[in-house]
C-alpha cells in the first residue's frame, strides 16, 4: 500500500514545488526596466520609476472614479499609502539594479521572494484605505471601479502589465 501513496504524493509534492517556484518569477511585481535584459532597455522605460507610474494610476484613478470633493479626505489617505508603497518598490529595484552582475541564483531567489513579500505587505497597507474609500462610493463609481480593478488597471507595468488589457 506504501507504493501507491508515495506513487500520487510524489508527483502532488512536486507540483506543489514547482508552482510555488513559478509564483515566485511570475507574481513578483517588477519594474519594466528590471525585468528587461540590460542590452534591451529603451531609454524611456529605463527612465520611468515606480513613483512616476505610480503618479500617473493616481491621476487616472481619480478621473476614472469620479472621486468626489466629500471623498477627498479618504483619496488622499489612499494615494498615501500608494506613494510610500511606489518609493519602497523603487528603493528595493535600485538595490536589485546595484547587485544584479554579482548575484549568484540563490542570491536572485532571494530577491524574489523580497519583492513577494513587499508586494504581498504593500498590498495589505493598500486594502483598508481602498475598502473606506469603497464604501464611500456611489453604486456608479462602485461600478466602474468594479471593472477597473478586474480589468488589472493596478497592475499595468511590470511583469503582470504583459497580460493586463487596456
Amino acid at each position: 500500500m506504501k507504493p501507491k501513496a508515495n506513487h500520487v504524493a510524489f508527483p502532488v509534492a512536486r507540483v506543489v514545488v514547482m508552482m510555488a517556484f513559478l509564483s515566485s518569477l511570475f507574481l513578483v511585481p517588477a519594474h519594466l526596466a528590471f525585468a528587461a535584459p540590460e542590452s534591451k532597455k529603451s531609454p524611456e522605460v529605463a527612465k520611468t520609476s515606480v513613483v512616476d507610474q505610480t503618479e500617473a494610476r493616481i491621476k487616472e484613478l481619480q478621473t476614472a472614479l469620479k472621486i468626489t470633493d466629500a471623498q477627498g479626505k479618504l483619496w488622499d489617505n489612499l494615494t498615501q499609502v500608494m506613494r510610500e508603497n511606489a518609493k519602497e518598490m523603487d528603493a528595493l529595484i535600485k538595490d536589485r539594479a546595484e547587485n544584479t552582475k554579482t548575484m549568484n541564483a540563490v542570491e536572485r531567489m532571494q530577491f524574489h521572494v523580497k519583492m513577494t513579500e513587499t508586494h504581498l505587505n504593500q498590498t495589505k497597507k493598500f486594502l483598508p484605505p481602498f475598502e473606506e474609500l469603497y464604501a464611500s462610493m456611489s453604486d456608479e463609481q462602485k461600478k466602474d471601479a468594479d471593472t477597473l480593478f478586474h480589468k488589472g488597471i493596478m497592475r499595468k507595468h511590470g511583469k503582470h502589465g504583459k497580460h493586463a488589457k487596456k
